[in-house]
């Protein structure tokens, strides 16, 4: 297979993780007789400083001229002063529109070897395996803002469309795994998690009679997460909610250095990144986790290009660095970044030989 990836390191600790997934991807490529075109291009941060927009229209380009796309991170302190009309996370949320990527897919499921790493008791980490389908482009993140020293707003809007298809998109990944649904809302106060659940039960009523599905509050879904994570199978919400219980999902799995997550259309190229954010304060030490990028690189190749078994032997080499101990410190171990990488492409390399 031939196919462009195109890279977009972005800001922090972007560049390392991004660089450990070009060597891995690159690596599989030879292992499977594929070639990948990598390009890289600026966004975030790093675009503004070389062009003064954090989306430059190149990079938008170049998003819509490929396979997938893989971003490493976006943000930091040097461009935090919230008087600044440009600000890195707006060419993250415009990447999202131009490339039309509504649904976002974290998988969450917890491996052996981390269970001490989770502040929950080993028994409530056993069967742990759930997917948050959250919606990317609508609601408080795509409202109509106002600010102002005295008073500011941002208003929540939703269409039955945009709740429709994302509904669908999880409403079929369910099926495909263990046939629960469950939707995540705030109906007791927002009018638009009213519409969430008429949609969704009018959609899953004439589609998918045969899931097992129920609702939850937001505040009971994050305390279920805590008590009783095995519950879950698919969730879908709405886009901050999504935002929020990803990253509590995060600390369930033990570090959020290794989740993945993929945001994907109905047709066209997927957006895949790691949900751990640029970590400043990591930037420039090596010792970035690049799991959570190798994870997201993984999701690519299945989801976008198609590349089962591939993705398979990404993931299961990932999860027997970490069963062996040869992570980064977050995880316990004691590796760097490149260090890290290299335990990834040495277990490529054996079982290629094998």
């Amino acid at each position: 297979m031939q196919a462009r990836i195109v890279l977009l390191p972005g800001d922090g600790i972007g560049p390392d993780i991004v660089s450990s997934a070009r060597q891995v991807l690159s690596r599989i490529a030879e292992i499977f007789s594929h070639q990948f075109d990598m390009p890289e291009h600026l966004v975030g941060g790093a675009a503004i400083d070389a062009t003064g927009v954090p989306f430059p229209d190149e990079t938008a380009a170049a998003c819509r001229d490929c396979r997938g796309v893989l971003l490493g991170a976006v943000g930091g302190p040097k461009w935090d002063d919230p008087k600044a009309k440009v600000r890195p996370e707006q060419g993250l949320l415009q990447m999202r529109s131009a490339m039309g990527v509504f649904a976002n897919l974290r998988p969450v499921h917890t491996l052996p070897a981390l269970m001490a790493a989770s502040p929950l008791k080993n028994e409530k980490l056993e069967g742990v395996d759930f997917l948050v389908v959250r919606e990317l482009t609508g609601g408080i993140y795509f409202g109509e803002k106002s600010e102002g020293t005295e008073v500011a707003s941002d208003l929540c809007t939703y269409t039955a469309e945009e709740v429709a298809r994302i509904v669908h998109m999880a409403a079929k990944l369910a099926g495909d795994r263990r046939g629960k649904l469950t939707l995540v809302h705030k109906a007791n106060v927002l009018a638009t998690s009213r519409l969430w659940i008429t949609v969704t039960q009018k959609i899953l009523s004439e589609h998918y009679p045969a899931l097992d599905y129920d609702t939850l509050l937001v505040d009971a879904a994050a305390m279920s997460l805590l008590t009783e994570p095995s519950r879950f199978d698919v969730i879908v919400t709405e886009n901050m909610f999504g935002d929020i219980l990803t990253d509590e999902a995060a600390a369930v799995a033990g570090s959020i250095g290794i989740l993945p997550s993929a945001s994907l259309s109905d047709a066209g190229p997927g957006l895949y990144e790691p949900i751990h954010g640029s970590a400043p304060d990591l930037a420039g030490t090596g010792r970035a986790n690049p799991f959570g990028t190798l994870l997201s690189a993984a999701m690519l190749l299945d989801l976008s290009l198609g590349l089962k078994e591939e993705a398979q032997w990404l993931r299961e080499t990932v999860e027997q660095c970490i069963d062996h101990g040869e992570t980064t410190g977050d995880l316990g171990g004691p590796l760097g970044t490149e260090d890290a990488t290299r335990a990834v492409l040495a277990r490529l390399e054996h079982r290629s030989a094998a």
